[in-house]
Order: C-alpha cells, then structure tokens, then sequence
C-alpha cells in the first residue's frame, strides 16, 4: 500500500479470508484485498476500472499496487448464499449467471479489435456474484482473458459441473439443479475442451473429476438443450 492510504492489515479490520486473498475493512466504506503470495494486481484493476466506466456491475478500484486493491465495500450475499437461504430459485440464479455473462460480452474488449473476441471472468460462479441492493455485482477477476463468449459460459457450466460431481460437496445436489437450469438459460457452451484446459491449468479444486465433470456438462445439454450446440472434443468420464 502507498503510505498515503495509511492503511493494511496493521490499521484495517479483518473482515473474510478466501482462497488466494484476505480481506480487510477499511475506514470509509472500502476494503483492501492482499493476494497471499504476493503478485501484481494492475492488469486485474485495469479490467475493473474499464468495466465500472462502462456501467457493469463491479466493486469501484481505488488503488492498485503489487499484490493489494483497495475497493468499495460491497454489501449483500452472495448467490451460493441466496440459495442455501430459499430467497433465490436455481432457475433465478442461472438466469441471473447467463445475463452477467450476456451483459459483460455485450462490451468491446479492452485490448483486441477483433468482435468476436470479448472480455471474460473466467470463474463467474455463484460466489462471485453478491445480491446487493442496486442488483447483483461481480467479484473476483483475477482469470479475467479475452476470448470467445462461449468459453466464459462453458467455464461456468463446468465449475458447476465440478461440484455436482463431488460426492462430498455439501452442494453437489443444488449445484447439479443450478447447471440444469444455466444450461437452459445460457447461450452455447461448444468450448467444453478449451474451459477443461483452464481449469486444469488454474482453479480447478480437484482436477481429476474434471473428465467426470466435462461429461456432465456434455449429458446435461444434451438433456436440457438437445439443439444447443455441442461440446467439442469432451473428455471421456472418469471411472474413478
């Protein structure tokens, strides 16, 4: 943090922890979020601050420097939590999922001229989405790329594929209903090998069911979205 900001974990109140970052509550109604192992946020508050200027929904940037975003404090639950709650119906929440996807490809990217290529999140799933009081803003851009559309919304199915498949997973029942019903609602998910590579490259929690996931995602459209198109190149289910 600059030392103008006066402001880290030393003179701010902790506030979450997640996988890769804590967060602390600043004074003023803003938060500082520090990556654990360090790293350069820029390119992340970069794609923050041109999202907020173009009026999608995400938490105003502040100060950006090494492995620290000093952000508006977002208030509201998150989807997961909506759901777990009954306030938030699986169909509601994957038309909330598809039309963040539809609104954020609506955009030019920031960097490439090509149209077809648009801005991605990358890991838009229901906990990166808080219900605030103005509607839902995203979180979390730290996979944002640029790229075809189709693979933002492959990549969700999948990490909702990720949990159904988990036997463990707390969730897996709901997130198994909620990818039923983004299947239904979203546009086509044909970059399911391109979305496995991220994955297994990056956030994936356990990426040995992600062939079991992959064959999900291709069962469910298949199910739900008989004319969608496809999957191409889908790994084959685990028999593990």
């Amino acid at each position: 943090m600059a030392p103008s900001e006066g402001a880290g974990p030393e003179s701010a109140t902790p506030l979450a922890s997640g996988r890769t970052a804590d967060v602390w509550l600043l004074p003023g109604g803003r938060v500082l979020r520090r990556y654990r192992d360090g790293g350069d946020v820029r390119a992340e508050a970069e794609v923050m601050r041109y999202l907020h200027r173009a009026g999608f929904p995400v938490p105003r940037v502040h100060q950006a420097e090494g492995a620290d975003l000093v952000l508006d404090r977002v208030t509201g639950p998150t989807l997961v939590e909506a759901l777990q709650a009954g306030t938030v119906s699986a169909p509601a929440a994957a038309h909330t999922l598809a039309d963040l996807h539809a609104r954020l490809h609506s955009l030019p990217a920031l960097r490439s001229a090509d149209p077809a290529v648009r801005l991605l999140h990358l890991d838009l799933h229901p906990y990166n989405v808080l219900l605030t009081a103005a509607g839902p803003v995203v979180i979390d851009w730290t996979d944002s790329a640029e790229g075809p559309p189709a693979l933002d919304r492959t990549t969700t199915a999948l990490i909702l594929a990720e949990v159904a498949v988990a036997p463990d997973h707390p969730l897996a029942a709901a997130a198994g209903e909620l990818l039923s019903a983004y299947v239904a609602a979203s546009g086509p998910l044909d970059q399911l090998a391109e979305a496995v590579r991220h994955r297994a490259a990056g956030r994936a929690p356990d990426p040995e069911r992600l062939p079991e996931a992959a064959a999900l995602v291709t069962e469910t459209i298949r199910a739900v979205a008989p004319t969608a198109a496809q999957p191409s190149s889908a790994p084959p289910r685990s028999r593990s």
